[in-house]
């Protein structure tokens, strides 16, 4: 992974399929278009000599718990009415939130 620092901004960029599969989840927990948006709040401390790991919480309202869990049956689309937003789902994956409601499949 990547990690680059502009001023206030951080950027992180996959550099394997699962650092990229990983990022996009970690998006899709963090971001709600519409409702509520968490935040990374660093945790204890970061001493490379000591420990090569940093650690992060998540802080900020859920909204995830207010929606059904609904999933995909087969490999589908599905997009935000609202946004226009697509996501691309594998069988068995949950149907995800975004503003303020469930996205609607595709196909």
């Amino acid at each position: 992974m990547k990690i680059e620092l502009s001023k206030t901004t951080v950027e992180f960029t996959p550099e394997a399929d699962h650092e990229k599969t990983m990022l996009e989840g970690l998006w899709r927990m963090l971001v709600d278009c519409a409702r509520f948006n968490q935040k990374l709040v660093p945790v204890g401390e970061y001493v490379p000599s000591k420990d090569n790991t940093a650690s992060f919480a998540v802080e900020g309202e859920k909204g995830e718990d207010e929606y059904p869990a609904v999933y995909v049956d087969k490999d589908t689309t599905c997009y935000c009415q609202t946004c226009n937003k697509y996501v691309n789902l594998k069988a068995g994956e949950r149907i995800p939130p975004c503003c303020g409601k469930l996205m609607e499949i595709l196909d």
